[in-house]
């Protein structure tokens, strides 16, 4: 893959294209959220999705399309900058990024071409400026492209469902709401449902959820329909390419947030006119098996819109003229998911799906507040406590991860066969784990610096991107990047990586001195002769490598030592350094006993809501109660 950095200095504004068109395309799109593709257009058996199903007769179904996250704000955040989140820095959830003043959302390209430009009316884009008003010309309930000054003007509308949303699963309220107006045609039989994973518990109340999730699906296409019906009856379908998508996959365990097919491959559907299709050249194609990011989106629609897109976007336009060349891959983040850190990174081609975590020892169902409350999420929990758990339910619900997963789609489309481990694929795994490196160089991955050290760092940076980045892109910062990626890389490799890491905890960056003490407190009592050197690090400059020092100390066998740093940081200054040493309370379990009267006092007058949650947790499992946080 080359280089997509550039000299960020030479960035020119956004032109219109010198290749004329008769006239701009309008472009609506119809997004929802938390959907994976179960479409009748896309074979699924069960679903009841007739009005999209015919705009996937008129237009191509794309099969291979992907978001950049299992959770909404960060795939937001990618999309509407055309900028991974975990390069920018808007990969943690409800976080506020700061971006580099250069980096412009893409609508404001469509405005200053003469595009109307509206937002209905999710943003959740992770970054406070630009604000709302300079990216839209209207965001919120009233915007519409019907309300543009002048009908000639070509606009950019948006729509988002929020129907279908993980909430309207959860919440029986919702879901009746929501589903108020459908036929008795339109409803699911929970039993006849063959679609259910099979990491789920076969249970009446799991196939509950399963049957809400087609029944939003279909009052979403109703909706969508609706939308569609509109432009018919204002004469502007055939001037509109209309674009569907789905923020991510479905709401529920082991999807979203997840990085796997159910949390990441989404439907997309585009409908060109007739008119447009010779002079964008677009292909009447019903299936586009192509790599599609969902990264790739404001590129694309800049693309067809007549508008040469930036070269910093790091997505690609795969509609239109002037396309680059196809994807290989398409690559995925996961990082804080709400009060739990997980760090892990995944890289797909059209068959195989490599994953790499990079905190192994975290439990792939971490303690969440919001998804316990599903009734799925209960169902698996109460399998686990009675020991009732089959092999595959037992897979995912293991204390500890696999470092490496790779998954042959086509074969185990459920992706239950970890294939990291058959010598019959040991060149694919090399080949995709170096994939992934050669990526997280490439964009930056700012993911691998730890949250409160990012709110340090940002302050002298100006943004997030230009921690990593700097002004510009010299030999130093890449030898700074590929340190770092060696190192997280290196924390979930073992004893083997023992010298390295130890060279590593004597670096000037901060980040990567994180990253050693966190892979010596990854190899626990084997690294047993690095406790006194690890110990040393409690008293570092940074919060995050005292927190991870702490981490490794206690994991070495001396929790006592890492108690008083744990509690001292449960007060700091920098709140995401609170959440962390929460968290490594809460993994310690009975060894935190000591460390219960910090707890509760880091609870009182808590301005950050998922301190309170993980700390909440922790006083719960310390005290063998069950008090309720928001």
């Amino acid at each position: 893959m080359s280089r997509l950095f550039i000299a960020l200095f030479a960035i020119a504004p956004c032109m219109l294209s010198l290749v004329a068109m008769a006239e701009q395309p309008n472009i609506l799109w119809i997004s929802c959220e938390d959907i994976s593709p179960h479409l009748g257009s896309y074979d699924d058996p069960h679903a009841i999705t007739p009005n999209l199903d015919r705009l996937a007769d008129e237009g191509t179904r794309y099969i291979n399309a992907f978001t950049t996250a299992g959770v909404c704000a960060p795939c937001r955040s990618a999309i509407i900058t055309g900028m991974y989140q975990n390069s920018i820095g808007t990969h943690h959830m409800r976080c506020n990024a700061t971006l580099p003043t250069w980096l412009k959302p893409f609508p404001m390209y469509l405005r200053e071409a003469g595009y109307y430009c509206t937002n209905n009316s999710k943003t959740d884009y992770q970054f406070s400026k630009p604000e709302k008003k300079e990216i839209w010309d209207v965001s919120g309930a009233k915007g519409h492209w019907k309300n543009r000054p002048q009908k000639s003007q070509p606009f950019f509308a948006v729509f988002n469902f929020t129907g279908c949303h993980e909430s309207g699963i959860a919440s029986g309220e919702k879901y009746e709401t929501v589903t108020k107006n459908l036929a008795p045609d339109q409803r699911q039989d929970p039993n006849a449902l063959t679609t259910l994973p099979p990491y789920y518990p076969d249970t009446a109340i799991s196939r509950e959820d399963w049957k809400r999730n087609y029944e939003l699906i279909t009052a979403m296409d109703a909706w969508a329909g609706d939308l569609i019906q509109q432009l018919k009856d204002a004469g502007e379908y055939d001037n509109t390419i209309i674009i569907f998508w789905s923020d991510h996959g479905v709401g529920l365990p082991r999807a979203k947030r997840w990085l796997y097919d159910s949390g990441t491959h989404i439907p997309l559907i585009i409908r060109v006119p007739e008119k447009f299709q010779k002079s964008l050249d677009t292909p009447s194609l019903a299936t586009d098996n192509q790599l599609i990011s969902a990264v790739d989106f404001a590129p694309t629609v800049l693309n067809i819109a007549g508008i040469d897109p930036p070269a910093y976007l790091q997505g690609r336009a795969f509609l239109g003229l002037r396309l680059s060349p196809p994807r290989e891959f398409v690559y995925g983040a996961r990082d804080r998911m709400d009060e739990r850190y997980d760090i892990i990174r995944t890289v797909r081609d059209t068959q195989y799906r490599y994953i790499r975590n990079f905190e192994p020892l975290k439990p792939y169902y971490q303690y969440m507040n919001t998804p316990e409350k599903g009734a799925t999420m209960q169902e698996i929990r109460k399998k686990e406590a009675s020991g009732q758990l089959d092999p595959v339910m037992a897979l995912f619900s293991a204390k500890e991860k696999p470092v490496e997963e790779l998954y042959d789609t086509h074969a185990d489309p459920s992706e239950i066969n970890n294939l990291a481990g058959d010598p019959a694929f040991s060149q694919r795994l090399g080949e995709m784990r170096h994939a992934l490196s050669e990526w997280q160089n490439e964009i930056g991955d700012i993911g691998l610096i730890p949250e409160a050290e990012i709110e340090i760092l940002e302050q002298d940076a100006g943004s997030r991107f230009e921690i990593l980045h700097g002004t510009s892109r010299d030999s130093s910062v890449e030898s700074r990047l590929a340190t770092l990626v060696e190192i997280a890389t290196s924390a979930s490799d073992g004893p083997t990586r023992i010298p390295q890491l130890s060279d590593a905890l004597e670096s000037k960056d901060a980040s990567v001195r994180y990253w050693a003490a966190t892979g010596i407190g990854n190899i626990g009592t084997s690294a047993k002769n690095m406790l006194a050197r690890v110990t040393q690090c409690l008293d570092d400059p940074s919060p995050s490598v005292r927190i991870a020092a702490a981490r490794a100390v206690a994991k070495l066998g001396s929790p006592e030592e890492a108690l008083p740093v744990l509690e001292a940081e449960l007060q700091s200054e920098h709140q995401w350094g609170r959440l962390a040493a929460a968290i490594v309370l809460d993994e310690m379990d009975d060894e935190a006993r000591p460390a219960l009267p910090s707890l509760k006092q880091a609870l009182l007058n808590q301005p950050n809501k998922y301190i309170v949650r993980v700390t909440n947790r922790a006083i719960n499992e310390l005290e063998n109660t069950n008090q309720q946080v928001p």
